[in-house]
């Protein structure tokens, strides 16, 4: 029997993680502290059963993308093909169009989790893709264009909160994705610079004209960029690299073996930046759209 309900306990919490990252293992998942810090009205949390076990995770809410929500079913691999995952997104899906949206998107990391949204009407919109940095135990740092200064976000924490407006008018801004992207900054002050120390600022004549994030992960050994942005103004300079180079030299000498990220289809300048700085492909995601109401299954 397919039991779909609210997460609410640590137990649902940890075993919606569990879920996650036997479907995601190289993506973090929240802890139960993280779940109710971060916890939103308009956020749907759930887990499913099957006869009794929890299985199955979902997450589901308003998007960064204007007019749009999002859904994340996700289903243990040993528990697919028995309908969980059909449960869980048509309960996401309900929440999502009770927020009066008219869209929703997901993520599909394999091609059968893509054959399953088609079933609903979801259709390609854009792609994801993860590279990876291994690092050495020492990384050369290239020189930075005169008149600049970086200071960590750990030196001066304020920084975090003066660096949004360049993030969101020209960063988000900017990224190649399909529709508008709004981050905000109580998300924006949450979320990003997890580990200051290794979060770079660039000021020149005590304006900042760049920064470049860098997160913490729950898999041991590993850290994840945030965004890296620079002021219009200033790009074709290198400053990107500097402030990234920065970021990963400081991973290296704090025990980090490896730095992840995930750019889009479409943003070759930082898919470039990390290949010249050795990063590799690792996987892809597909993002899908669908509209609301969700169709049933052909």
């Amino acid at each position: 029997m397919i039991r779909v309900r609210q997460a609410d306990s640590d137990a649902d919490f940890e075993a919606w993680s569990r879920v996650k990252r036997a479907v995601l293992p190289n993506e973090s998942a929240w802890s139960p502290q993280e779940f109710r810090e971060r916890a939103e009205p308009e956020r749907l949390v759930l887990v499913a059963e099957l006869d009794g076990e929890i299985v199955g995770a979902g997450i589901a809410g308003r998007s960064d993308v204007v007019g749009r929500g999002f859904v994340a079913p996700r289903v243990h691999p040993d528990a697919r093909r028995r309908g969980v995952g059909t449960a869980l997104l048509f309960r996401l899906a309900e929440h999502v169009q009770s927020l009066g949206v008219e869209n929703v998107w997901g993520s599909a990391d394999d091609p059968g989790s893509c054959v399953f949204a088609e079933r609903f009407g979801f259709e390609e919109i854009d792609r994801e893709v993860e590279q990876v940095k291994v690092l050495a135990n020492e990384l050369s740092l290239s020189p930075l264009p005169e008149g600049v200064k970086v200071v960590t976000i750990a030196e001066r924490p304020e920084l975090l909160r003066e660096a949004y407006p360049l993030a969101a008018e020209e960063g988000y801004a900017d990224l190649a994705v399909a529709g508008d992207v709004v981050i905000k900054l109580d998300d924006w002050l949450t979320d990003e610079a997890t580990l200051p120390e290794g979060s770079f600022v660039a000021l020149c004549d005590g304006e900042i004209i760049g920064y470049s994030g860098l997160m913490q992960h729950d898999n041991p050994g590993t850290a994840e960029d945030g965004l890296t942005v620079v002021a219009r103004s200033w790009r074709r300079r290198g400053l990107a690299r500097a402030l990234k180079e920065r970021e990963l030299a400081w991973a290296a000498a704090n025990g980090i073996r490896e730095v992840v990220t995930w750019t889009q289809r479409g943003n070759e300048s930082m898919r470039t930046v990390n290949e010249k700085l050795g990063y590799v492909y690792r996987s892809v995601g597909v993002k899908m759209m669908a509209s609301l109401p969700l169709r049933s299954p052909e």
